[in-house]
């Protein structure tokens, strides 16, 4: 039997790392054992609904790479895969229902009426679960249409997974007491129950479940920091899954093929930023430069960045890549590779440049420098060290005045990379601009 597996958000604001997370195992799971993914977008609320959180959800699911086989965009044998166009199937389902004697009406509201028989959960994370489904009182028999015509989310949710086909509902294991309803639902309905699997809550570092109020609880918010995608992927698999070995940095192909719902465990996940920041690092470094380049470019066009070629772009990009931990900082750290009105930190101004005598080294290391051959890197280093040996000085004594002198800062990428970037024009420029400064 083909796997099945679906992510069905509601679009009432913003997508939540526990729905991603939840969308992502699905994913997992069916693209593993050569399945199909659903995106089911539940949208019976009409009140909270709104377009804007349709189309996020739509942007966080794509820009994680989660592609989708059926879905309100894409249609498919099952559509359609918005509740709110679906409203003919579920009166065909209550029909179904009432025709079995399974409803009752309660003050303008249609009702289910729980058999009251003792319903098992065969999860296959949480193992085998009783549930007492004998007292009204904590077991009350659920609403599933209300009095204005709505349908209630209980009762779409299950006629959807039959039609569609589902054969794995993966989802949070806060829905865990909600499935002896949804199996008694299916009973009624003659049809099998898929196959669950409860996947443990996010917490935050307090212990209590992650909401808006916590950092970092919102996909938008790690595409607005500049996160690579196949890091916060990495991270949100790590929140409840483990590949074994203390193993963390993965690459998504990697994590599909030892992907399996028996690794994950029942522990809540604790959600940790600053180790989703480590792993952001991680994944920078090891990506190639293209792809580098086109995870920045983005942040570096949306600032504005003069950068003239995508030649030249790319050259820059090479020299700050190990040093970029967000992608929304590379325009910082390239920007004053592109125009001469950067600016200068004052701190590094007074405690380098002003230095006694650092115009002086700087003068000098400029006329070495002026009569270079090769404008390379090797020539670039061997010749300042050169410089640094015939003024009696430590290397150390020019680096920092060259660095503020054509950057502006005292950190930043290598200095003969910089060097190279700028050419020999420019970097000369700079320094004598630098000298003027220095003598002020």
């Amino acid at each position: 039997m083909e796997v099945r597996t679906r992510f069905a958000p509601s679009p009432t604001g913003y997508l939540h790392v526990g729905g991603a997370r939840t969308a992502l195992f699905n994913w997992l799971y069916a693209r593993r054992h050569g399945g199909k993914f659903i995106l089911r977008i539940e949208d019976t609320d009409e009140k909270r609904n709104t377009a804007e959180a349709n189309q996020v959800i739509f942007d966080g699911l794509n820009w994680l790479g989660l592609d989708w086989d059926e879905g309100p965009d894409k249609g498919g044998p099952y559509g359609p895969y918005r509740q709110s166009e679906r409203g003919d199937i579920y009166s065909k389902y209550l029909a179904k229902l009432e025709a079995g004697g399974h409803t009752y009406v309660d003050g303008g509201a249609i009702r289910f009426r729980s058999p009251r028989k003792p319903v098992v959960v065969e999860d296959l994370i949480c193992g085998r679960i009783e549930f007492d489904m004998s007292n009204p009182a904590t077991h009350p028999d659920m609403t599933i249409r209300r009095p204005d015509g709505s349908w209630i989310f209980h009762f779409v949710n299950v006629v959807d997974d039959i039609e569609m086909k589902l054969t794995h509902v993966i989802r949070g294991e806060d829905h865990l007491s909600n499935t002896p309803k949804h199996i008694e639902l299916y009973q009624a309905l003659g049809a099998a129950p898929p196959k669950f699997a409860h996947i443990p809550l996010i917490l935050n570092h307090e212990g209590k479940k992650l909401s808006k109020r916590d950092g970092g609880s919102s996909i938008t918010y790690f595409l607005d920091q500049g996160y690579a995608p196949e890091a916060v992927a990495n991270y949100l698999c790590l929140l409840g899954w483990s590949p074994g070995e203390n193993r963390e940095r993965l690459d998504v192909p990697e994590i599909l093929s030892l992907f399996d719902l028996e690794k994950i465990n029942r522990r809540n996940a604790i959600f940790d930023l600053d180790k989703c920041f480590w792993l952001n690092g991680q994944h920078i470094l090891a990506m190639g430069l293209p792809r580098f380049a086109e995870l920045a470019k983005p942040f570096v066009d949306k600032a504005g960045v003069p950068y003239g070629t995508e030649e030249a772009l790319m050259r820059a990009l090479a020299i700050v890549k190990a040093k970029v931990k967000h992608l929304s900082d590379v325009p910082a750290w390239i920007g004053f590779l592109f125009t001469e009105d950067f600016a200068f930190d004052a701190e590094a101004v007074e405690k380098t440049l002003r230095k006694p005598g650092a115009a002086g080294r700087l003068a000098a290391l400029a006329e070495a420098l002026g009569g270079l051959g090769d404008w390379t890197h090797a020539n670039l280093e061997a010749k300042l060290k050169e410089a640094a040996a015939a003024m009696g000085v430590k290397a150390g004594e020019l680096v920092h005045p060259a660095r503020v002198a054509v950057s502006g800062r005292s950190v930043g990428p290598g200095l003969y990379e910089i060097f190279e970037v700028l050419g020999r024009e420019r970097t000369l420029a700079r320094f004598g601009r630098a000298k003027a400064m220095a003598a002020e």
